[in-house]
């Protein structure tokens, strides 16, 4: 759900191996985030330009919803037995997250050794963390042999490092919504503007629904590039049946399986990169879009199983979400309303430069109790104070996951009298940070 690629993270956070490599290389240029191309290009062409040797490329920019479209493209292409190439961001757990290269998540063995030959090409040049990140990435995918390469775009899309690539097959742009405005502007539309940065001449975009002063700029750098143009709900669409989906474009119509991501949100992720795919001209077999029913993306309304999930009552799901922004908070919020077998729980850790108060008010309404939380290695983490207030003085203080779901199960207990107590969903929610921390705490390990 999420627009949070380019991390505001200090390389001293990533772990392992790798995470001293780019704890050497933050100090040639220790300002987090730096929108440019410019350093980038020089690394680039000193590598050989590795981004100018690479698969097919499909391009996705948005705020919300660019995981979920990337694994969906994902799942189809590899369900047609095409070896993908994929990078995205952040990482939750682990910096090998972000690249898989034909199918399989990069060892850290592979990418320490990328690291350090672009370290030893940099030659001590001023670069970003991300902006290595992005070349070790390309210059990885122009090794391997693949079909197909999933490019998510880190902050924005203008000035993302992403958006050297310079001939996708297709560029996709998900739900506009207020979010980095320190970055890319104030106003929807000033932000559909750097969005709408990643469209090249005469490659074709598919857009998911947006407001129309996004939508308007959008359309109106596709015409300005001389380049198809598909909006989802206008010329192709996608509804909602008790056994799937029923999708449908100027190609003909598909019958498609319940999308694996969670939410209803995702039937218009999953016709996004079903849409991107066919205008895009990949070639693939009716069946193989069925493999939007194999999609996996975590943290984005993800079942947990492990330690975490195991300290609660039988019959309670705990949930985790890392969306953190307004447009997240309602979908969310839409998520919640369909849940009507129980009680709903929120725990709540967001990062201090969100709209904290944006994001929670549209899921007060369904909530039977609120928690905030910080928890330790939760990078910028908003106080439990600044959430409380955020709240209108609704949510309790956690002030950990650990210590909220304790309270959370106490406080059912008490309220049920015994020590059974009626099914219930804890939804933890607010940051990508938070849920990285809880996945770790449940036990979650990248596949």
């Amino acid at each position: 759900m999420a627009d949070l690629g380019a991390p505001a993270v200090l390389a001293s956070e990533y772990r392992g191996r790798p995470g001293a490599v780019l704890e050497r290389l933050q100090v040639l240029y220790p300002k987090l985030i730096d929108l440019s191309l410019g350093r980038l290009e020089t690394l680039l062409a000193r590598l050989g330009n590795p981004e100018r040797h690479l698969p097919p490329v499909i391009h996705v920019a948005g705020t919300n919803g660019k995981g979920s479209t990337c694994a969906n493209l994902r799942a189809i292409a590899e369900h047609a037995g095409l070896r993908v190439h994929v990078m995205t961001s952040p990482h939750l757990v682990d910096v090998t997250e972000r690249f898989r290269v034909a199918g399989r998540l990069v060892t850290e063995d592979v990418l320490v050794n990328v690291l350090e030959e672009v370290e030893r090409i940099n030659d001590g040049a001023p670069i970003t963390v991300f902006e290595v990140l992005t070349a070790a990435g390309f210059l990885l995918f122009s090794r391997y042999p693949a079909d197909l390469v999933v490019l998510e775009v880190g902050l924005g899309g203008r000035l993302d490092a992403s958006n050297v690539i310079p001939a996708p097959r297709a560029c996709v742009i998900t739900p506009v919504s207020l979010d980095h405005q320190a970055f890319l502007g104030d106003t929807l539309a000033a932000i559909a503007g750097e969005k709408a940065g990643i469209i090249k001449r005469g490659v074709p975009v598919v857009v998911a629904p947006q407001e129309p002063e996004a939508l308007a700029v959008i359309r109106a750098k596709a015409e300005e590039m001389g380049s198809d143009f598909f909006v989802l709900g206008q010329d192709f669409s996608v509804s909602a049946e008790r056994s799937g989906l029923v999708y449908s474009d100027a190609f003909g119509e598909l019958i498609l399986p319940k999308p694996g991501l969670l939410g209803p949100h995702q039937s218009l992720n999953s016709a996004v990169a079903v849409a991107t795919l066919r205008y895009a001209g990949i070639g693939l077999p009716d069946e193989a879009y069925g493999g939007i029913a194999q999609a996996i993306w975590p943290a984005r309304l993800q079942t947990l199983k492990g330690a975490l999930a195991q300290s609660l009552p039988d019959g309670w799901e705990l949930i985790l979400d890392g969306g953190h922004n307004p447009g997240a908070g309602a979908v969310l919020a839409e998520v919640m309303s369909q849940w009507q077998d129980g009680p709903i729980h929120i725990i709540a850790g967001v990062k201090q430069s969100k709209d904290v108060r944006g994001f929670l008010e549209p899921l007060l309404a369904h909530a039977a109790s609120v928690w905030a939380v910080s928890e330790d290695g939760q990078h910028m983490a908003s106080s439990v104070d600044d959430i409380i207030v955020a709240s209108g003085g609704v949510a309790r203080s956690g002030p950990t996951v650990r210590a909220a779901l304790q309270a959370i199960v106490e406080q059912a207990k008490q309220s049920a009298g015994q020590d059974s107590v009626l099914p219930a969903r804890v939804l933890i929610c607010g940051s990508l940070y938070l849920a990285g921390v809880v996945l770790q705490q449940d036990g979650w390990l990248a596949q």
